[in-house]
């Protein structure tokens, strides 16, 4: 991160559907400006991960959503989230523009309100084109977190998958018992 000192960052602001441009936000919190390129929105099959994430079987069709965050024109994270088409096709989740208010609360808005989280996170070192896209040195290493959005009935409605720049980086979960 180019920001001074650690980075904590916490998924709540992003999987309530309820603040925003929730980047932007924390990016604000950290003295930077956070901004983010939608780099393409594509309707795929699913690969068997996705799939399995979503609860559908591999080879249906998803949309993806891929995007780069930016601090301060810096990139720092590359973020793909998959929607069954059934859900997404047709709405703004398909479209290449920005979603006023987020995925999240489109998401809500079209029935499917966050219920539950389910997040797994791991360390590896950077593929060639992660190097590239984030401007990391040979070897780097990066965080990633797999995020499964589930709305009522234990149904999955979006699967992402964030690649983090690791440097200074780190996760804060809270929990309620």
């Amino acid at each position: 991160m180019t920001a001074a000192g650690p980075w904590t960052s916490v998924s709540m602001p992003y999987v309530s559907g309820e603040h925003g441009d929730a980047w932007a936000a924390e990016a604000a919190q950290h003295g930077g400006r956070g901004t983010q390129q939608l780099l393409a929105v594509d309707e795929l099959t699913a690969s068997a991960s996705v799939a399995g994430v979503l609860g559908i079987d591999p080879g249906q069709s998803v949309v993806v959503r891929r995007r780069l965050m930016l601090f301060n024109d810096q990139p720092v994270e590359l973020i793909d989230s998959y929607y069954p088409a059934t859900i997404a096709r047709d709405t703004r989740l398909a479209e290449t523009r920005k979603i006023p208010g987020g995925a999240v609360a489109l998401l809500a808005s079209l029935g499917y309100p966050p219920r539950r989280v389910r997040e797994d996170v791991s360390a590896r070192l950077a593929t060639p084109e992660e190097r590239t896209v984030l401007h990391l040195d040979d070897p780097s290493c990066v965080l990633v977190l797999s995020r499964a959005l589930i709305t009522d009935n234990d149904l999955p409605v979006e699967a992402s998958v964030m690649t983090m720049v690791a440097d200074r980086r780190r996760l804060r979960y809270e929990l309620t018992p």
